[in-house]
Parts: C-alpha cells; sequence; structure tokens
C-alpha cells in the first residue's frame, strides 16, 4: 500500500535528536532558541517563536490583539477546522468567506464581509500556495476600511486597523512576489505537524512582522511569558546561577515547544530549500505531466507569475463530475493500495458549523472545488516509480467511474 503523507525519518533527524536526549536537556531550551533564530532568517522577519502547534500560535496572537465576544473574524470557508475553532475559543464569531479558483479566500469577497466588528482577517495558504497578500493588506489600509475600524484595546489602538494573521500551516518556502510566507502579513503562523512538509512531530511557530510603533523583539518576550503560563522566567533562564526566582503577573498559556521538537526542526530547515523543497517539485512535475494528459483532469496551480507554492498537497480536480462519483474514485485507487485523501471539508458542512446557522449553498466554489477534489501522496521518500503507480491508479479509477 502506498501510504498518503508518512513524515521522513531518517539518519540525520534520529542523530539530532539523540543528541538532544543525551543533552539532558529535553524541554524548551537551547535547540528550540536556535531553531527560532534559524526560522527567524529563513523568513526574514524581525522574530519568531515557537509553539506547541499551529493552532496554538493562532490562538495566542487572538488573544494577543484582544479578540473577544462580539468582535468577528474573517477566514475562508475552505480550510481545517483549526483556523475557525480558536476564533470560537477566543468567544468571537467567525465570518466565512467563499473560495476562489485557486481554493485559496476569494479576496473579492473579504471586503462585503468586513463590518465594525471586523478584528482580524486570517487568509490560508491552501496546499501551500501563497494568497494574494498585497491585496488584502491594501484592503485592510484603505481608508473607508480603516475609518470603519474600532479598537478596544492598547495593540489595536496601536496598530490601528484590521490585523491581518496568515495561517501558513502549509506554506513555508512558499514565495510571493520574491518574499517568503512569513513576512507577508502581520504575524504569520506556520505548522510543523506530522503530515507538514517540514514537521516536528507536532509544533508551530509564530512570525512577527508587525509594522512600527511595534517592537517585535520585544513581542516575542512578552510571548515568551505568556506562552508559558505567564511565568517571568523559563526554565532555561532560572538555571542561571541566583536566577531561580519567578513572578506570574497574568494568565498564561501552555504552548511552548520542547527542544526534542526543535532538534528535528533544526535537521529539516538546514536543507529543506535545497532538498526537500526540490523532491516535493519533481513530484508535482511528474503528477501534472502524467494526468494533464487527459481532459478531465485540472490541475492545481503551484508556479506562476509573482507565486511559487512549497508543494505541500497536490490537489487534483476532476472536471464534470458530482460528490459522489469523486467519492467513488477514491475508492477505486483505495482499491489498487494506494491512498489518497481530501482537502478539506468546506466547514459549513461540519456539523458544529451548521448547527451555528451556516450553509454550503452560500459558498459556490468551496463546495465546487471540494466536490470534485482528490489529493494525491506527496512525501520526501515517494520514488519516481510510486508516482507512476498513483497516477495510474488515478486514471484508471477516474476512466471506470466516467465509463459507467
Amino acid at each position: 500500500m502506498i501510504p498518503f503523507s508518512p513524515p521522513r525519518i531518517d539518519q540525520k533527524i534520529i542523530d539530532e535528536v539523540t543528541a538532544a536526549l543525551k543533552s539532558g536537556w529535553i524541554t524548551t531550551g537551547p535547540r528550540t532558541k536556535l531553531f527560532e533564530n534559524k526560522l527567524k532568517e529563513y523568513a526574514d522577519v524581525p522574530a519568531v517563536l515557537c509553539t506547541s502547534s499551529a493552532t496554538a500560535g493562532l490562538e495566542l496572537m487572538l488573544r494577543w490583539y484582544g479578540v473577544k465576544e462580539g468582535d468577528e473574524v474573517i477566514v475562508p470557508a475552505y480550510t481545517y477546522c483549526a483556523t475557525a475553532n480558536v476564533i470560537l475559543h477566543c468567544g468571537a464569531t467567525p465570518v466565512f468567506i467563499d473560495s476562489g479558483e485557486d481554493f485559496n479566500i476569494s479576496v473579492k469577497e473579504i471586503e462585503k464581509a468586513i463590518t465594525e466588528k471586523t478584528k482580524v482577517i486570517i487568509p490560508v495558504d491552501l496546499a501551500g500556495f501563497p494568497c494574494c497578500y498585497d491585496y488584502i493588506k491594501e484592503l485592510v489600509n484603505r481608508k473607508n476600511i480603516v475609518d470603519k475600524f474600532v479598537p478596544a484595546t492598547i495593540e489595536q489602538k496601536k496598530l490601528g486597523r484590521i490585523m491581518v494573521l496568515s495561517d501558513a500551516a502549509h506554506s513555508l518556502g512558499g514565495v510571493y512576489k520574491g518574499k517568503k510566507v512569513g513576512s507577508l502579513a502581520d504575524i504569520t503562523v506556520y505548522s510543523f505537524h506530522a503530515v507538514k512538509n517540514l514537521t516536528t512531530a507536532e509544533g508551530g511557530a509564530v512570525c512577527l512582522n508587525l509594522p512600527e510603533p511595534f517592537n517585535n523583539t520585544e513581542l516575542y518576550k512578552k510571548l515568551c511569558i505568556i506562552s508559558l503560563h505567564g511565568q517571568s522566567k523559563d526554565a532555561l533562564s532560572k538555571l542561571e546561577i541566583g536566577n531561580w526566582k519567578y513572578d506570574v503577573k497574568e494568565v498564561g498559556y501552555k504552548y511552548n515547544m520542547t527542544d526534542i521538537q526543535a532538534a528535528m526542526g533544526l535537521a529539516e530547515i538546514e536543507r529543506y530549500d535545497d532538498d526537500m523543497l526540490v523532491k516535493r517539485k519533481q513530484i508535482f512535475d511528474k503528477y501534472s505531466e502524467m494526468l494533464g494528459k487527459h481532459t478531465w483532469a485540472q490541475l492545481p496551480e503551484y508556479e506562476i507569475k509573482n507565486k511559487t507554492s512549497s508543494y505541500h498537497a497536490f490537489l487534483l480536480r476532476i472536471k464534470n463530475i458530482n460528490e459522489d462519483q469523486r467519492d467513488e474514485i477514491i475508492s477505486k485507487i483505495f482499491a489498487q493500495e494506494v491512498s489518497v485523501n481530501v482537502h478539506f471539508i468546506p466547514l459549513p458542512m461540519l456539523s458544529l458549523y451548521k448547527g451555528m446557522g451556516f450553509d454550503i449553498k452560500n459558498y459556490p466554489v468551496a463546495y465546487d472545488n471540494f466536490s470534485r477534489e482528490i489529493s494525491l501522496p506527496v512525501y520526501y521518500d515517494l520514488t519516481d516509480a510510486m508516482v507512476e503507480t498513483v497516477a495510474n491508479a488515478v486514471i484508471s479509477a477516474v476512466e471506470k467511474v466516467l465509463s459507467t
């Protein structure tokens, strides 16, 4: 059986994790700090905070910005539930926006959804393909939109507009107009979950890129405290002679990354652009070459002018089919011992959000994309022969269903 997305666990990663274990320092420590610095250099941002997950990073930044009951946060209808769940955790209301043809949030629809209650926009780089950040940034800085903004906290008054919080769970390494994802929004959150291009088993990171008068370095220090129960010193700093005393001045969270996780990240970040992304692009190109010969195949965009994907997920759409036919195709692919997936079930189709009154009929492009989408395996150890096996299984399954 060809699996869908196993992580790369090679000797380099094993050696790094073993070294962390033997060091005697396994919680947040020197490796986590080094990983933060490597990510800071990679994304070209003022500061990066590593967290226990991307979800933790998103919620941490919503809470830091003061998002609360009565506020609204704009998100795409087509994303994983974590993007919207953190809004509910804060007591705020998610406002769903339909998709564009590229699966990402429809920038044309965002402005219509902005009200005096809007505090944050969370664009999502689905499958690793960057959103149109210039348009979103221009929109939130437009005078008529700024005039609608009603700040309620010190941070909101300081920014003076809607915050752009990028969910880049898929897009580490993606590029938009010559800049890497991480430096394109006020704040960007990466995921290092087990299925991501770069994994730390679980984990995430917050890229801080707020404009003046914010001091991102000082904010990083503050977030280190908030992400560790509000404790004024972490375990590493308390090891200094005579430095054991600490204080807690606010209610914090347990969102810190460990050095064991960071060791995996350190092994991968050094070879990410020149190895991992190169291999994933080769897989995308091979799928495109084989499947692009068929008129029923709608290939995903992953390299266009001013945009390059991180090649996280290959979102194949089959033309002129319905959801039931898509599901039948998936069953026939699995019958050939090939694993595939669907990214994702749109949020208005999930019981939680349907129960809140959301209806997928209001998001027709998102539903159309979902109903015809099949995610193909993309991972480092997928060989050319395996890619061919996957593509042939897809071709066989599609043609059988289309012929009935």
